[in-house]
């Protein structure tokens, strides 16, 4: 009895293990904008939310967003793609913590550290587009490791005229 039970233990184990899939989080739903991520970081999900959705197209928004770091931040990079009809349409990277320059406030930061971020986010542009789309983020540390990565669902009508 205690072999079957054992068995049936590491069965359920190797089963959870193999089909763990992050659930997608909704970042924003209105009439006419949502936004929903899901990491795509296969060992981490993160948390992330905004406070007042209209406000993403044209203002500056407040943001909360959280994760346990499973590697080091030495240097920090960022790389995105905007992705329509499963075709990559532009491409967007940075560097966001080097040597002799540091964007962020976690540059710096150690494995195993809270990584949090709670405060104002302008994305410089002045409307999103319109139409469904995905936009692919991965950022990345000086060993090429992933630290963390997200696909996000954009779905906008907003009509800006």
């Amino acid at each position: 009895m205690k072999t079957s039970n054992a068995l049936l233990f590491i069965l359920v184990l190797l089963y959870i293990n193999a089909s763990t899939q992050w659930p997608t989080h909704t970042v924003c739903k209105e009439d006419n904008l949502e936004i929903y991520y899901k990491s795509c970081d296969p060992q981490q999900d993160f948390t992330l939310s905004i406070d007042h959705c209209p406000d993403i197209a044209t203002h500056t928004f407040n943001i909360r967003a959280a994760a346990v770091l499973r590697h080091s931040i030495k240097e920090l990079y960022v790389k995105m793609n905007m992705i329509v009809n499963g075709r990559t349409v532009l491409t967007y990277s940075e560097t966001l913590c080097g040597p002799g320059h540091s964007k962020l406030i976690f540059c710096g930061k150690k494995k195993g550290e809270h990584l949090s971020y709670e405060g104002p986010v302008t994305l410089g542009i002045k409307e999103i587009p319109q139409g469904d789309y995905t936009i692919s983020a991965k950022l990345t540390n000086q060993d090429h490791v992933i630290v963390a990565c997200a696909d996000f669902t954009v779905k906008n009508y907003l009509d800006y005229y």
